[in-house]
């Protein structure tokens, strides 16, 4: 498993409208079979400050599956107006220093 991590700065304005359009874009990820989760989360302390995580099941699946895929471009269709607020998007593996809280 491979997960990916988007930082984006949102103005306050946009802040309603990217929710929503990210919820629209979640629906092609979910049509995705290498998307194996996301979130996206706001920060507390900056509340222009977004975080969207996506687990994916390879590298290979991401980046060759998915983005040649139609729910690509659907998806990128729904976020295209935020490219530019991206701040960071890097993919990281897990270790195996970690705990799932149930």
């Amino acid at each position: 498993m491979i997960v990916e991590y988007i930082r984006y700065k949102i103005p306050a304005a946009r802040a309603g409208e990217f929710e929503r359009d990210y919820a629209d874009a979640g629906r092609s990820l979910d049509a995705s079979p290498h998307c194996l989760g996301y979130e996206l989360t706001q920060c507390t302390e900056a509340p222009e400050s977004y975080v969207l995580r996506i687990e994916w099941d390879s590298i290979e699946g991401h980046l060759q599956g998915f983005r040649s895929s139609a729910a690509f471009r659907e998806f990128f269709a729904a976020i295209k107006p935020y490219v530019e607020m991206i701040e960071e998007m890097r993919h990281y593996r897990a270790t195996t220093v970690q705990r799932t809280l149930r």
